[in-house]
């Protein structure tokens, strides 16, 4: 095998028609998916179902979202593979499963009381307003879809020769135009479709490279892709671990379980979604592996991409193809939608809620953003990951768990005091250089403070409370 290809001579007619169809298809889900949705009888019912589906969603519908949605950054993932072997599946996948399970078995139950819409909403319910202001920018911030607008640009740009901006800028376009036309509901049922195909596409791959090569080219790969820290001390590799728990606070897990038909649904479909993740984090660190061991040299970025178009035989091709691109674009079109959302529902005026033209206006303004931010990252998807969750992690995590322990126990100003010492302090320990002086994750700071101050606030007003 080669370690760089020209993708297009390797796709067929035939390749192209499955890939296609299966383009046409998801298409075709949201049609349909509009077509059979109830007609509301009021603007506040029309926006319910814009945002959350009627709170509907079912349990295949729940898992299947919720499982396409969380996995775009297949770029991103199997280039950590294909560098490091199993420490991609310990930081990307362990860790998170840890706190899915946390989420589905203690947050889910928690929420049962609130009537929210959004991650937001609901802090404004438990905390108060301000609160609920800055939760919204930071939600915006870390959902704008930076990491999964590069993935989508890199696999046009691999298959078209675009410049990378102009990659980005077609993805974004055609996310842009199905989810404006059905809102969450569009998001879903494209999902459905999305979760089958790149669910089998990992698994095909992971076949073909054991039934072609058996498992010695796995045993040349140096030992460190067996070692779950890989080529990283401790510290490092338990900051993903950190950065995981931040699922803990994740905007799309609230979303999904405010619009499942009930949080049994939630919990259910939550750990169901955990085993397939499983799975499919397997599937996609292995062939990755198998990647390295067959075509070495070859760009880690595109690595995994260029061995399966070069593994697989005509027809599949076209498949994975397809696969890939609806990982990408499944997770591309939920964060838009939620990060358009929260704009248009949060963070304006109360006056102006519930209006679908301005959740237009919002889903449209975070598609330019992703664009934008794209081009500043410069195509690196783990540096947006790591800055962008650290920063999130940091400020939200601690006071939030601690509002769902200790109701009321936090007043608005202090989560607005501990939120943002949490961001400052992760900002300082990174832009000061402290991370690379003292080789200590600034998440670990960020957190810390954050959690501080919390105990200071709670501590405080135990006392007052005594007296």
């Amino acid at each position: 095998m080669k370690n760089q290809i020209d993708i297009l001579s390797y796709l067929t007619p035939i390749d192209w028609i499955v890939f296609f169809f299966i383009i046409a298809l998801t298409i075709g889900s949201v049609i349909f998916g509009q077509a059979i949705k109830n007609k509301s009888t009021s603007e506040k019912e029309s926006f319910i179902d814009l945002m959350l589906m009627g709170r509907q969603l079912t349990l295949p519908m729940f898992i299947a979202t919720l499982v396409a949605t969380w996995y775009g950054g297949i770029f991103g993932v199997s280039q950590i593979a294909f560098e490091n072997g199993i420490y991609n599946f310990v930081t990307q996948g362990f860790f998170w499963y840890i706190s899915y399970i946390i989420f589905a078995l203690f947050i889910t139950k928690k929420l049962a009381g609130f009537e929210a819409m959004t991650l937001p909403d609901l802090v404004e319910q438990m905390f108060g307003p301000k609160s609920a202001k800055l939760v919204a920018v930071l939600n915006v911030i870390n959902l704008v879809p930076i990491a999964y607008a590069i993935s989508i640009g890199l696999l046009i740009q691999m298959l078209f020769g675009f410049t990378l901006i102009v990659s980005v800028t077609v993805g974004i376009s055609l996310v842009l135009a199905y989810s404006l036309f059905g809102g969450f509901r569009a998001v879903v049922f494209s999902d459905i479709v999305q979760f089958f195909v790149m669910c089998l596409a990992v698994v095909m791959i992971l076949v073909f490279s054991f039934t072609t090569f058996g498992v010695a080219p796995l045993k040349t790969l140096p030992d460190s892709y067996y070692n779950p820290m890989g080529t990283y001390g401790l510290l490092e590799t338990l900051s993903w671990g950190m950065i995981a728990v931040s699922t803990l606070v994740d905007p799309n897990f609230y979303q999904r379980s405010f619009a499942a038909q009930n949080f049994s649904v939630a919990k259910k479909g939550i750990l169901i979604s955990t085993v397939i993740w499983i799975i499919f984090d397997l599937c996609l660190t292995f062939g990755a592996m198998y990647a390295k061991a067959i075509i070495p040299e070859a760009d880690s970025a595109h690595a995994y991409f260029t061995y399966a178009i070069q593994l697989l035989p005509e027809g599949a091709r076209g498949f994975v193809l397809a696969g890939i691109a609806a990982t990408v674009l499944s997770t591309l079109d939920s964060y838009i939608f939620l990060a358009g959302s929260t704009l248009a529902y949060d963070l304006v005026p109360k006056r102006l809620r519930g209006k679908v033209s301005i959740h237009h206006i919002g889903v449209l303004s975070v598609g330019v953003l992703s664009i934008i931010f794209a081009s500043v990252f410069e195509g690196n998807i783990k540096n947006v990951w790591k800055t962008l969750g650290s920063l999130s992690s940091s400020a939200l995590l601690v006071p939030i768990i601690f509002g769902h322990l200790y109701p009321k126990r936090l007043k608005d100003s202090q989560f607005i005091f501990a939120s943002l010492l949490g961001i400052i302090s992760t900002m300082v320990w990174r832009l000061g250089g402290f991370k690379q002086q003292f080789n200590l994750d600034e998440i670990y700071i960020g957190s810390s403070c954050c959690l501080l101050a919390v105990l200071f606030f709670s501590f405080k007003q135990r006392n007052f409370s005594k007296n």
